[in-house]
């Protein structure tokens, strides 16, 4: 599993972060990462979530340059 650990003292983090459980419980799917759980720990909220090995498609975006198809294909899945 990987945890992610979002601090509650912004104030715009805690609708995101009831957006984002929200989205990970009710989407099933083999192209999402799976929710666990998520846990309160003082000011953070933390979100046990399904470990993924090549990072966040954010970083694979940023660190790899993909051709127009491949791009396609991607955010198609």
């Amino acid at each position: 599993v990987a945890i992610k650990m979002i601090s509650l003292l912004q104030d715009s983090s805690t609708e995101l972060c009831v957006n984002e459980i929200q989205v990970m419980r009710n989407n099933k799917n083999a192209n999402l990462v799976s929710y666990v759980d998520s846990y309160l720990v003082g000011q953070e909220l933390w979100l046990v979530m399904e470990y993924m090995d090549g990072g966040s498609l954010h970083d694979v975006i940023r660190e790899i340059r993909l051709a127009e198809g491949e791009m396609a294909a991607v955010f198609r899945e």
